[in-house]
């Protein structure tokens, strides 16, 4: 009953974090408030949450995942993929590395392979964590661009070199060849089977919405499943189920501009996805809060170990991770970008000028949050022989800390330095995007409106009717919600519920065309996928409207 009573105590915790986190300041980043929360839970429940690290990893990561890659803009993704590839792969393997030879180097203690597990899992970061820190000042959409792009693929790197580090401290071997191998069969493997699991699914619904029908709670629920089949099926073959979540995620985003499911389905889905997306972030950050004070405990123990029985090493420690940690960035950032300039020129293609400003937002906007949190928390409790996981308090309470101080600089300094940027914008500007995708659609909605009316004339060919429906098109046309002339002239009920009925027709074959022509230009690369999502979702609310 007690643990019910914890579960409620989080979930309601998480509720309320969103209210404090508009009261409080707004440079309070809302992860520290859950954060904080959760530490209050622990004084209150003192036995705390037993967390099996499996059930955990499984409940969090690949739904967030799978959300992550459907909803990052794809034209962003594609034009920075230079950058992307370099911070995504190549910073992760340098922080795998040096800060793992550090960290041994560091805290004797802790023996090597975990000592690359904890750089492996704090080298991935969270988009959600500097959208929050962002909200009051955007950063420029180039910038946000990389950086969410980085996090969509670093996540899938960083676990997957987590996963690989603890394996070897589990099994007690280790062989960079072998590790080198199935790092590629695991990521392979993996992206392939969210594809095929994605497109399978996506099929199969199509198949059976033909034969019975739309069920928007069935598709909600069909689209719950999909990150969890494609992980399980990757998993299966020994493959990542980690990547097969975030490329099952990038592949429902392309099924989606197919523009199969209805209305109010898309609504359904979007609603019930947010608040998916925000009970799991939060309740991780409020995990951790409830933890920390037995984590503490536990890394106090393992600091006697090296011969320090002061717990303030515990601040060195996490002082030092993150002096690396923003050193490896920044001098990764920048060799990045002077070379991506001069391969580009050296082509003869235009570079724009990268400032310090914009490294330093790069490299602030290296964010721990959420998939650090669930990954770490993730470390076995036992080794194979039985032996618990050497050092694991403390590899959960750097990440932790690690976490909270990038939350702390990152909400300090992000907004200053974003603010003396001057905002750069590449490729076309979302205003020509949104120019394009408004004139298309209207040009859409007005043909519709005239097949439409094509349609019914030939079905009532009355010449009452025929004056009714053409006071029907001119007012969609102007979009004037007036009385028409034919409802003044005291005909009965029926008539009126019967031209409410042809003006709803008419209406919803304009709304669809102009739905259609928007997922064209997305499915065509000239719109942005993002937008093209906000302005689908503002026309199914239309459709709904109009259908009740």
């Amino acid at each position: 009953m007690e643990s019910l009573d914890i579960a409620l105590a989080m979930m309601a915790a998480v509720g309320m974090s969103g209210a404090l986190a508009r009261m409080l300041p707004a440079g309070i980043p809302l992860p520290l408030i859950q954060i904080a929360l959760g530490f209050v839970i622990a004084g209150v429940f003192e036995e705390g949450v037993e967390l099996d690290p499996d059930v955990f990893f499984l409940l969090f990561l690949p739904p967030l995942l799978f959300l992550d890659g459907w909803r990052i803009p794809k034209e962003g993704l594609w034009r920075e993929k230079g950058g992307i590839i370099q911070l995504s792969f190549g910073l992760v393997l340098l922080t795998v590395l040096g800060l793992g030879f550090i960290l041994h180097w560091l805290i004797p203690a802790m023996p090597l392979a975990v000592a690359f597990a904890v750089a492996a899992i704090v080298s991935p970061t969270d988009p959600v964590a500097v959208s929050a820190i962002t909200r009051k000042v955007p950063v420029p959409k180039r910038l946000m661009s990389v950086l969410e792009g980085e996090s969509l693929f670093n996540d899938a790197t960083g676990l997957v070199a987590f996963r690989t580090a603890v394996a070897a401290v589990v099994t007690g071997t280790f062989s960079i060849s072998h590790a080198a191998l199935s790092f590629i069969w695991v990521a392979a493997a993996g992206l392939a089977t969210g594809v095929v699991v994605t497109w399978g699914l996506s099929r199969a619904r199509t198949a059976v919405v033909r034969r019975v029908g739309e069920e928007p709670g069935a598709e909600v629920l069909l689209s719950l499943m999909v990150p969890f089949a494609a992980y399980f099926a990757a998993e299966y073959i020994g493959a990542s189920g980690i990547l097969a979540a975030v490329s099952a995620g990038v592949t429902m985003s392309y099924v989606e501009l197919s523009g199969s499911s209805s209305a109010l389905t898309r609504m359904h889905r979007q609603s019930t996805w947010n608040v998916v997306q925000f009970a799991l972030n939060g309740t991780m950050f409020v995990l951790l809060g409830e933890q920390l004070p037995g984590i503490y405990t536990g890394a106090v123990e393992a600091i006697a170990e090296t011969g320090h029985h002061n717990p303030l090493w515990l601040v060195v420690y996490a002082l030092v991770i993150c002096i690396v940690l923003g050193v490896f960035r920044f001098g990764w950032v920048y060799a990045s970008v002077r070379f991506e300039g001069w391969r580009k020129r050296r082509r003869g293609i235009p570079f724009p000028e990268v400032g310090a400003g914009m490294m330093m937002v790069l490299t602030l906007g290296g964010v721990r949050g959420a998939i650090t949190l669930a990954g770490v928390l993730t470390l076995p409790l036992v080794l194979n022989d039985g032996t618990p996981f050497p050092a694991r308090d403390l590899a959960i309470l750097l990440a932790a800390t690690v976490i909270i101080t990038s939350l702390v600089l990152a909400s300090a300094l992000m907004p200053p330095v974003v603010k003396m940027l001057r905002h750069q914008s590449s490729g076309i500007k979302r205003e020509q995007q949104e120019y394009l995708a408004v004139q298309t659609a209207r040009e859409a909605a007005e043909r519709a409106l005239q097949e439409e009316v094509d349609r019914l004339t030939s079905e009532f060919p009355d010449a009452r009717e025929q004056d009714l429906l053409s006071s029907v098109a001119e007012r969609l046309l102007a979009d004037i919600r007036a009385v028409s002339a034919v409802s003044e002239l005291g005909l009965p009920d029926e008539w009126l519920a019967h031209e409410k009925r042809v003006e709803q027709r008419m209406r919803l074959a304009v709304i669809d065309a102009a739905r259609q022509s928007i997922f064209a230009l997305a499915r065509q690369h000239k719109i942005s996928d993002e937008l093209a999502r906000e302005m689908v979702a503002r026309l199914d609310m239309e459709e709904v409207r109009n259908r009740h």
